[in-house]
């Protein structure tokens, strides 16, 4: 039986266009593509995140207040001071250094993001 392979992370956003490119300068993800009513992104890994706009038809409105998936940091504290420092609202560090430290950070639309050191 074939394995199941995860592909993509919808977000809800108000503008694809503008919100590909803060994920892009704030996170170093790819914009493969964008549209009117998406905007898909990559990084490492085989994973995406797809930002769906409104004129996509998604019944979801931005502003989750719960993760849709986590995004997975090479430096936890210095990518959460980087976005600190350009007024992204950031949780605390927490989690368990055996199984997983985390933080929050929200996205201009609102949305809950997750950012994990695995």
């Amino acid at each position: 039986m074939p394995g199941t392979a995860i592909t993509t992370a919808f977000i809800p956003v108000r503008d694809p266009h503008g919100a590909a490119h803060w994920y892009s300068r704030m996170l170093g993800l790819t914009v493969a593509d964008t549209n009117n009513f998406s905007a898909l992104l990559t990084g490492t890994g085989t994973a995406s995140v797809t930002l769906m706009g409104p004129d996509s038809g998604i019944q979801a409105d931005p502003g989750l207040s719960w993760a849709t998936c986590n995004f997975k940091v090479d430096d936890l504290g210095a990518k959460r001071a980087e976005l600190a420092g350009q007024g992204v609202p950031v949780g605390s560090i927490t989690g368990s250094p055996d199984v997983c430290l985390f933080f929050t950070a929200q996205d201009p639309d609102g949305n809950t993001l997750l950012l994990t050191d695995r």
